[in-house]
Formats: C-alpha cells, sequence, structure tokens
C-alpha cells in the first residue's frame, strides 16, 4: 500500500518525462480506473492522505509511458455525453470532432422543430461516435451509419448495441452505402479518413495506434476518400439537404473545392474549439 498523493506525483513525473502532453490528468484517470472508483473518489482519497495498493496501477503506467493511448487502457472515450467503448483496431474520437457532430445535431433539432423526422447518415463512422451523438442527443432522428473495417465495425455495434439499439449500423463501403436510402437523407455527416501520404501525425499515440485506414485519405493531398464522401452525400441528400464533412485544418481550401460542383449551394466553413477550420458544410441544390 502507498499513499495515494505520493503515487499520483511519482507517476505525473514519470509521464511527464515521456512525454505525455497531459501527464497529472492521465495519472489520475489511470490509478481511478486502476482502484475501480471515479476521479471524485480519487480526489478524496488523495485529500485524506490515504494508502491505496499499486499493483494494478503500475503496469497500466508502464503502457503509458510507452505512448499506449489512455483511452486503450482505459477501454473507454468521452464523446460530448457519451462515454464510448473503444480499444486497438478503432480511431479514438478526438474533441475537435464534438463541433462536427454539434453542425449535424443542429440540423436535426431544427427539422424536428419544424416537425419531421429527419434522417441522418454518419459515413466511415469508426467507434460510432457521431452517430451515436445524433441518435441520443436527438431522439426523433433515425440514424444509419457505415464502417468499412470489420475491427472498428465490432466496436461501433458493441457501442451501438449499449447506447442506441435501434442506430442502423451497417458494415461496408461509405462509396456504394445506402441505395435504398437515395434522395431521402436529410443530414450526412463524416469524419473520413483525409491525413495526406507521407505526413506523420505529431502526437505518438496516433501514429502508432490508431488504424492506418482511419487516417490516411489516399490520393495526393489526403482528399480522394473525402470526395468520395461527397459524392456519396449528393446521391444520398434530398434537395436542400446538409452535407458536413470534418478535415484538416490545411485543408480548408481543397475542402471546399470538393463542393464546387452545381450540385451544390451554400458551402461554408466551420472551426473547432481551438479556432481552426475544421469542417465543411453544404447543401444539395
Amino acid at each position: 500500500m502507498i499513499d495515494a498523493r505520493e503515487l499520483l506525483l511519482d507517476a505525473e513525473r514519470r509521464l511527464a518525462a515521456a512525454g505525455v502532453p497531459s501527464p497529472r490528468t492521465d495519472a489520475e484517470t489511470l490509478l481511478a480506473h486502476a482502484l475501480g472508483v471515479d476521479r471524485s473518489r480519487l480526489g478524496l482519497l488523495v485529500a485524506m492522505g490515504e494508502a491505496v495498493p499499486a499493483e494494478g496501477f503500475e503496469p497500466l503506467l508502464e503502457e503509458r509511458e510507452r505512448r499506449v493511448p489512455l483511452q486503450h487502457l482505459t477501454g473507454r472515450a468521452g464523446f460530448r455525453a457519451l462515454d464510448l467503448h473503444v480499444g486497438p483496431g478503432v480511431f479514438v474520437p478526438r474533441p475537435e470532432t464534438e463541433t462536427v457532430a454539434q453542425l449535424a445535431i443542429d440540423e436535426a433539432h431544427r427539422l424536428v422543430a419544424a416537425g419531421t423526422s429527419p434522417v441522418v447518415v454518419d459515413l466511415c463512422t469508426g467507434s460510432a461516435a457521431i452517430a451515436l451523438a445524433v441518435a441520443t442527443e436527438v431522439p426523433r432522428a433515425r440514424v444509419h451509419a457505415v464502417e468499412l473495417d470489420p475491427m472498428a465495425h465490432a466496436w461501433a455495434r458493441r457501442n451501438v448495441e449499449e447506447f442506441a439499439p435501434g442506430l442502423d449500423l451497417r458494415e461496408g463501403d461509405a462509396a456504394s452505402a445506402f441505395a435504398d436510402l437515395d434522395g431521402t437523407v436529410d443530414v450526412v455527416v463524416s469524419n473520413p479518413p483525409y491525413v495526406p501520404p507521407g505526413a506523420v501525425p505529431v502526437d505518438a499515440e496516433v501514429a502508432r495506434h490508431d488504424p492506418q485506414i482511419a487516417l490516411y485519405g489516399l490520393g495526393d493531398d489526403g482528399l480522394l476518400v473525402p470526395r468520395r464522401v461527397v459524392a456519396t452525400a449528393a446521391r444520398l441528400l434530398r434537395p436542400g439537404g446538409l452535407a458536413v464533412v470534418e478535415h484538416a485544418e490545411v485543408q480548408e481550401e481543397p475542402a471546399r473545392a470538393m463542393f464546387g460542383a452545381r450540385a451544390w449551394r451554400d458551402v461554408g466553413s466551420h472551426q473547432d474549439l481551438t479556432g481552426r477550420p475544421r469542417s465543411t458544410t453544404a447543401r444539395r441544390r
């Protein structure tokens, strides 16, 4: 048994030395996970100077020092109000994508207020983060999602079964998915792979552990897959329907150009919470 305060201080020093961006937060999260308590309970143990067992914590700490993602070690990733299941084989949802989901949610709410039950499609759904955010925050929406990679699809299925069993989750290619919904969809939203070839993500957790199929968008500029998503959106959306596509901050102009065809109007760029261009929207003409 070791004093919880001293255990956390040592863990914070080790994680900082390993280059982990948020050493204190990660140390607290891992210790709470190892002890089977929430962060508020851990804070009380620390404040009271309680002694806690270190055995289950040390292996987790060593893995985090090797830059294994925190979410892989806890098995969970927070996304808006959800606590999703994640692990090896699926892209860990990022806070910046929450603003992308917000655009789809706002449109769905607008349509509900107008008296309809909006149809929303999430292409390249990964863990199903965006689809589930829409389904849980706009209960009247009819939400569909598709994922190509079998491992990611398995994680998505687990999340759907827990949070929104009525969500229509399919395994397949976003480029050809949902032919049965052509021309009937109100919102198409996607966080597709968009990293250009040869670009190595800065964070070790991303570069080493996120699936490459979820990162690299193919083509010279990384936007081949996003362009296919836009083409699918044009097929699926009804006139006036909204497309929402995430991209990197350096891809704002080429992302807008993806919606340059006559099929689209009202093209707009949107920033994430850090003020960086993160997504582009357009309406089906």
